[in-house]
């Protein structure tokens, strides 16, 4: 079927679309309208109405259904609600709360590591941020201290690399914490897209179109894909949380950051998604 012939389907797809919404009488009047058929309309009202069914049934945006204009236009929205007072004031009240209510765990979690495993307690390394720039995020060792001495590689199912404290810390997203103090600097946000390495972004940039689009806004602790998807560790993997990442940008708002660190209580407290 070529492009052309396929514009009567989406339109039909369109009334049923608007039946559901509007009920009989408006879809019933656009569809025996007299008025010419502007096939190139039909199929980006299609494309549209594709792109909204899928994105609602998987809490994901497919971004091979929106155009880069489409696309841009909700990362650029999304930049400029996130750098308004009330995001940055949510951010320091929940670092700083989080970093005073886990004051005892902290410095259980330091003692354990040490004791564990010669090293530093916290752990430095460099991740890409707000419009594409380089921070250093800080974390608890979770890992032996020369775990990439053949260079930077995603963390494995069962990763020998990882200690018997680390395995622990990372299942209950302890070691996460020290990032509170990357969002008193302004670097993070509480909730966002996760921060990748430079390596990876690289990798992933040239593998994935429109990669770049997360980093729109800051990077955060916990972020839809952590709350939706398991730990990644593959391009593919990378690709599907890239998804979930644009439905957070193209939806923000402060309560769906609100529900984010609910939800991210459950994935600590259940272990979900870590490695």
């Amino acid at each position: 079927m070529s492009v052309v012939d396929a514009a009567p389907v989406l339109g039909a797809l369109l009334i049923v679309i608007a039946i559901a919404r509007n009920g009989f009488a408006p879809a019933w009047r656009a569809g025996l309208s007299r008025r010419p058929i502007d096939h190139n309309s039909q199929l980006r009202a299609g494309r549209e109405a594709l792109a909204l069914l899928r994105e609602q049934s998987r809490d994901r945006v497919d971004p091979t259904y929106l155009t880069a204009a489409e696309l841009g236009g909700y990362a650029a929205a999304a930049k400029r609600e996130t750098e308004g007072f009330g995001k940055r004031a949510l951010d320091v009240a929940a670092a700083v709360s989080l970093l005073l209510i886990c004051a005892p765990l902290m410095a259980l979690t330091a003692i354990a590591i040490k004791f564990d495993s010669p090293g530093p307690i916290l752990y430095r390394q460099r991740r890409i941020g707000l419009g594409g720039r380089a921070f250093e995020i800080l974390k608890f060792r979770s890992m032996v201290s020369d775990a990439e001495k053949n260079g930077a590689q995603w963390a494995a199912k069962n990763d020998d690399r990882v200690t018997r404290v680390g395995r622990f810390i990372r299942k209950t997203r302890i070691d996460e914490i020290p990032q509170a103090i990357n969002v008193l600097r302004g670097e993070m946000s509480f909730v966002g897209p996760r921060p990748e390495r430079p390596e990876f972004v690289s990798l992933l940039e040239k593998e994935i179109p429109n990669y770049h689009l997360r980093h729109a806004v800051r990077p955060g602790i916990t972020g839809w894909a952590q709350v939706k998807y398991v730990y990644g560790a593959s391009v593919e993997d990378a690709r599907i949380k890239l998804e979930y990442d644009l439905h957070y940008i193209k939806h923000f708002n402060l309560w769906l950051d609100v529900s984010i660190m609910f939800m991210t209580v459950r994935v600590a407290l259940f272990g979900i998604g870590s490695r």
